[in-house]
């Protein structure tokens, strides 16, 4: 295959990777354009980790294609690996230098001096929030801020890629939101970021797509909405109302993208395609009804529930 850019930063194709007997990576393979965050997600051991070592060129793999900005990737590759930022699992800082002294010495290795690197590092500070904490040494830092610096490092050379390996394991839930409100600004910059978890909840709230991996291979990627109906799982609606519910019950079962309502005893309960486009609709077919709504809950299939029905067991296995 040519390496053939079509606006995406990374195409990597038909990844393996074997140790002895065990096929730890078989046949994977995805994009991710300009501004798109991609999410792997998988539980412990699903091949995450292997596969963006590949990718990365840190680990030699034995068949598939990696192409970063329209140039093959190799475990020799010098330039291609520029536009790479990688944030590893394992924290990678000098705990007896302060958040500055480690952004400042990993910023020289990537070439960076002078007016132009103290700008960057102050950038990059105030990205990860540690601007109040610059000139602490991060040995008296929390978990969670030495993982936020550990994203700093990788973000020093301005990468087209940013790869993100399980960035939110073992810190406490304040530092968890900080990183993730992190890459969630990182994406909307114009930076494409692939990023690997276990935790579905954060693939829901960061992930434009995501491939679900398990056992090494991908069975299944697509946005969340197209994950949630490759398993037909629909959105319930559930109102607490009073008044004529068998009159509303009438007054909506025409309603094509109304798939099933049934009257129960304080309300109405929904199957509906799509709820966060037919919600309003649906209420404002309600709103002529004799009807008091309280209350409005809506119940959409989560990235748990593709899994376990993709797999046979939950993601946390």
């Amino acid at each position: 295959m040519s390496g053939a850019h079509n606006g995406n930063v990374l195409e990597c194709h038909g990844l393996r990777k074997t140790f002895g007997d065990l096929v730890a990576v078989d046949d994977v393979g995805f994009e991710i354009a300009e501004g798109e965050t991609y999410g792997l997600l998988g539980p412990n051991g699903a091949g995450k980790t292997t596969s963006i070592s590949m990718i990365c060129g840190l680990l030699e793999r034995d068949a598939g294609e990696v192409f970063v900005d329209g140039a093959e990737l190799t475990t020799r590759s010098v330039a291609p690996k520029r536009s790479i930022g990688y944030v590893p699992q394992e924290l990678a800082i000098y705990p007896d230098l302060t958040a500055r002294e480690n952004l400042t010495f990993f910023a020289r290795l990537y070439g960076l001096s002078g007016e132009e690197l103290k700008t960057r590092v102050d950038e990059v500070l105030a990205v990860i929030g540690l601007s109040d904490r610059a000139d602490d040494t991060t040995e008296e830092f929390s978990g969670g801020m030495k993982r936020r610096l550990n994203i700093g490092i990788g973000l020093l050379h301005k990468p087209h890629l940013l790869v993100l390996d399980e960035p939110t394991v073992g810190v406490d839930p304040q530092s968890r939101n900080a990183i993730l409100e992190s890459v969630e600004q990182l994406s909307t910059q114009g930076m494409a970021v692939l990023y690997t978890t276990h935790y579905m909840e954060e693939a829901e709230r960061l992930c434009d797509r995501v491939g679900i991996i398990d056992h090494g291979k991908i069975v299944a990627e697509g946005t969340r909405r197209e994950l949630v109906e490759l398993v037909g799982q629909k959105d319930r609606v559930r109102l607490l109302a009073s008044g004529d519910l068998e009159g509303a019950v009438n007054a909506t079962r025409d309603l094509d993208y109304v798939l099933e309502v049934a009257a129960r005893e304080g309300g109405l309960d929904f199957i509906v395609e799509c709820a966060a486009d037919n919600l309003t609709a649906l209420l404002g077919r309600l709103s002529s009804a004799e009807l008091a709504i309280t209350s409005v809950d809506v119940d959409e299939p989560n990235l748990e529930a593709v899994f376990l029905h993709l797999t046979g067991r939950a993601l946390r296995d």
